[in-house]
């Protein structure tokens, strides 16, 4: 019997799942798990915190094909999480090393302080090492810049693959989702 020609008092079970993903990506989590048999449980209000969306879903207890179609959403949830650690690489590295380089500057600011508060002062020895303070304070913001632009090139052609990984998965997922 269809899903159309179950009257309205037909028994349906109901297995339940939260799915919380980043406010950014949620349309397209909530698309994928649609493909896999999921739809949003309307009793259940969705949730906003720190730049996260929780939703709850249900799906069907006795599906067609939920065993294929859990293996699919557990490779898309593979690929969602390694988009999101690529989406993570993009700013880390830069910005452990523009942290880094304010570091450094402020060990030379401190040095420079050192030389101009000692007894007699070291002005020359001040001005020297106050130099590349003031440089590691600014560099941070260029090297930043610099580096991510540098890792976003890397980066992108690797998102786009599994971005286009997670449509293969969906479209597989589809075709196996009784036909309405």
């Amino acid at each position: 019997m269809s899903e159309f020609t179950k009257s309205p008092h037909d028994f349906v079970g109901y297995e339940y799942r939260e799915l919380t993903a980043p406010a950014d990506k949620f349309s397209l989590y909530l698309d994928a798990y649609e493909n896999f048999g999921w739809e949003p449980d309307k009793n259940a209000p969705q949730r906003r915190q720190s730049g996260m969306i929780t939703v709850t879903l249900r799906r069907d207890r006795h599906i067609v094909n939920k065993a294929e179609l859990t293996r699919l959403q557990r490779n898309f949830d593979a690929c969602a999480k390694e988009i999101e650690a690529l989406e993570r690489a993009k700013t880390a590295g830069p910005m452990a090393l523009a942290l880094a380089v304010g570091l450094v500057g402020t060990a030379f600011m401190a040095a420079s302080v050192f030389a101009v508060t000692a007894q007699p002062p070291h002005v020359t020895a001040c001005v020297l090492l106050a130099i590349p303070a003031f440089a590691g304070w600014a560099a941070p913001v260029f090297l930043y810049r610099s580096r991510v632009h540098r890792k976003n090139a890397r980066i992108a052609p690797l998102i786009e693959e599994k971005l286009e990984e997670i449509y293969r998965l969906c479209e597989r997922g589809h075709e196996l989702l009784p036909r309405q």
